[in-house]
């Protein structure tokens, strides 16, 4: 091969890798501009996940408390929608448990609820769950009785509507009751294989004498091609 071949083919590859870079951007940026308008950029940083509350159940792996760090992602301001949906079908984006409960809790340190101890504010219901006696008979006081719009009742500190009740949100990690031991754990993805998916915020079902799985820090699983009426998931993204 001469000179100029030599020349010609390295400027081919040259080529072909920018253009393989361009592609790559391309897809990075539109995953990034898909309905970005309702996504929430939080910072990341060390947070207490976990709980060691009495009202936890231990076989669920909720404790101990533990650090934990999170690098900067974005999410979702609300579970996605059935308009949304066909696009998630293309396209899978599932946050990990970690970054679920660090969205969820909102800022606050070791909180019962994303906006605070009390289950009520003021004597008003904040979510979506079971009133009444379960599961005979739903006096719906929160004003819902099914799933609630995606947008009802406040958001917490972060910004995040409905991450406790109305409905369960999947996350990436395979479940476990058990806990890798560090001072800090850094982006924890759970187990490397398993059975079931880690499930958090509980849903409109939810009730403290069956459930009682509303809580921040409560945990719940199931399999990956289980399909309810009261699961959905929210969307993020690494920044």
């Amino acid at each position: 091969m001469n000179d100029k071949a030599c020349c010609c083919l390295a400027m081919r590859e040259q080529v072909d890798t920018v253009k393989a870079f361009e592609s790559e951007m391309a897809i990075k940026k539109s995953k990034t501009l898909r309905h970005g308008e309702e996504l929430i950029e939080l910072t990341g940083g060390e947070f207490l996940m976990g709980t060691d509350d009495v009202e936890g159940f231990k076989a669920d792996g909720e404790g101990p408390v533990r650090k934990v760090y999170v690098s900067p992602f974005a999410v979702d301001r609300f579970s996605v929608t059935n308009k949304q949906f066909q696009e998630f079908v293309e396209e899978t984006g599932y946050r990990t448990e970690a970054e679920w409960e660090y969205a969820a809790r909102g800022g606050l340190v070791q909180k019962k609820y994303p906006w605070g101890d009390k289950l009520t504010h003021k004597k008003k219901h904040v979510c979506n769950i079971w009133q009444g006696v379960f599961p005979t008979n739903n006096t719906a006081k929160d004003g819902y009785v099914s799933t609630a719009p995606v947008d009802a009742f406040q958001p917490n500190g972060f910004g995040l509507y409905n991450v406790a009740g109305n409905v369960w949100e999947w996350c990436s990690d395979w479940f476990s009751n058990t806990h890798p031991e560090a001072t800090v754990l850094n982006d924890p993805n759970g187990p490397s294989e398993g059975s079931a998916r880690v499930m958090r915020g509980g849903s409109y079902l939810c009730h403290k004498s069956y459930c009682n799985r509303y809580r921040v820090a409560a945990r719940s699983s199931n399999t990956p091609d289980s399909s309810t009426g009261n699961t959905g998931f929210r969307c993020a993204i690494s920044l």
